[in-house]
């Protein structure tokens, strides 16, 4: 998986049934702890709330579903099947329900749980995660038309330029997609004569807003 689509801000969205109502949150997240410490800070919040059940779908294949106390399988799991239908990763649903004192059923509450994770998603802005490598390259003032050639035929993005210390050499920052590293190498090498090796930084994720639903 070289990329990924996930929210780019919270969303929310509310529905009423028979009385009760379901508040959802849906939010981008990137780790578990920060799915936890959204599910907290909603519990907080609403403290007075029948239930605060929840799903959230990371990007390394953890997946998860709480029911927090409504029949099991009645309240997580379709809020789970609304975010894997919506094709969504790095992205958690906190559906808060206020109890209206009729009964719904398993059947009931599994599409009021449902409905409400999918609205609050539905409302809510996304954005494409590419996976990428950081480099630094740090060059001599005579190549800088070359090192750039190589940039420009690389592909590469998030480009920052700057100076080596010393200020007698010129230095850029950059990322390309993960596994075209590569070609980055192969074109400073053709370009610069093997003068100039890019340094490794470390992963990172490029972040680019969808383009708007029509009629959302």
């Amino acid at each position: 998986m070289r990329s990924f689509r996930t929210l780019a801000a919270p969303g929310e969205a509310e529905i009423r049934v028979q009385g009760s109502r379901f508040l959802a949150l849906a939010s981008p997240i990137e780790t578990e702890e920060a799915a936890c410490a959204r599910l907290a800070e909603r519990a907080r919040r609403m403290w007075d709330a029948t239930h605060h059940c929840s799903a959230w779908v990371l990007r390394e294949g953890i997946r998860r579903a709480n029911d927090a106390g409504e029949p099991g399988g009645s309240a997580g799991a379709p809020i789970l099947a609304a975010i894997e239908g919506a094709g969504l990763l790095d992205c958690c649903v906190v559906v808060t329900r206020y109890y209206g004192g009729v009964p719904l059923g398993i059947g009931g509450l599994m599409r009021a749980y449902g409905d409400a994770a999918a609205q609050a998603l539905a409302v809510t802005p996304r954005r494409t995660g590419t996976l990428a490598v950081r480099f630094r390259i740090r060059y001599p003032y005579l190549l800088t038309g070359a090192v750039m050639r190589a940039l420009g035929r690389s592909g590469a993005t998030d480009i920052h330029h700057g100076y080596a210390p010393g200020g007698s050499r010129g230095a850029v920052e950059l990322a390309v997609g993960v596994g075209e590293e590569a070609i980055l190498r192969d074109l400073l090498q053709e370009q610069t004569g093997g003068a100039v090796e890019p340094e490794l930084l470390g992963r990172t994720i490029l972040y680019a807003l969808d383009a708007p639903t029509a009629g959302v």
